[in-house]
């Protein structure tokens, strides 16, 4: 499978006062495409860095990132931000709707700064909400849905402008077990059909939905290493 994500020797360094803290101290990665790889790590490993640098949030002090074969440690804030809406899909832990929208104008934002027509825009982001379950939602605001489905329609906003790599924050941590699991079924559902995820949590059964887990440990790798036994969950639309 073609390359999608390479880092090679990624570093980043903050200086805090007096300190120098090395969040990442000499990353290297290949995530290739349709690859469902999970990051773990305790809090201060540098995971969350990690995940800020695949997802163009932020750029390393040194080192490498390509991105599709294109070099984007070096890129400014707009080049980045043009990166991200085009090529990757976000979901949060906090869903990161907006209160006042209803499900069908929360899809269509990566689209509306993409440029694309009203018509359009529509159409992708009904197409959207069909794929995780939630076309009968369409027209309702993040207050008349559940958390789960609050979290479907983030993945759906993920999914509007057929991204890269899908990278997942967390995406289980404000929902209840099984709902959790209904997600987890959506993601499996996904890989299926050929999306590359990216999934960043430090539980570790959620991390056993994906085929492969790296481990940051102290701005390391700790190690990578697929999964040998994985939870299979079927996705059922609630």
């Amino acid at each position: 499978m073609p390359t999608v994500i390479k880092l090679e020797n990624i570093k980043k360094h903050y200086v805090m006062g007096d300190t120098t803290v090395h969040a990442l101290d000499g990353v290297s990665i290949e995530i290739h495409r349709n690859e469902y790889v999970a990051i773990m790590g305790p809090s201060g490993s540098g995971k969350s860095t990690l995940m800020n640098i695949i997802g163009c949030l932020d750029t390393p002090t040194s080192g490498l990132y390509s991105f599709n074969g294109v070099n984007v440690s070096e890129m400014n804030d707009n080049e980045l931000a043009k990166i991200r809406n085009k090529e990757i899909g976000f979901v949060f832990q906090t869903f990161n709707l907006l209160a006042r929208s209803d499900s069908l104008h929360n899809v269509e934002l990566p689209l509306i700064y993409g440029g694309k027509s009203s018509g359009e825009r529509k159409r992708l982001a009904q197409e959207a909400l069909a794929k995780v379950g939630l076309g009968d939602r369409m027209h309702h605001k993040p207050n008349e849905l559940s958390g789960g489905q609050r979290q479907r329609v983030a993945v759906a906003r993920a999914l509007v402008n057929n991204p890269s790599i899908i990278l997942a924050d967390e995406p289980t941590g404000n929902l209840d077990t099984k709902t959790g699991d209904e997600i987890m079924g959506l993601f499996e559902k996904l890989h299926e059909d050929g999306n590359t995820i990216i999934l960043v949590t430090h539980e570790e059964y959620i991390a056993e939905h994906a085929h492969r887990v790296i481990r940051v440990r102290d701005g390391h790798i700790e190690s990578d290493k697929p999964v040998a036994k994985r939870k299979r969950v079927v996705y059922q639309p609630a």
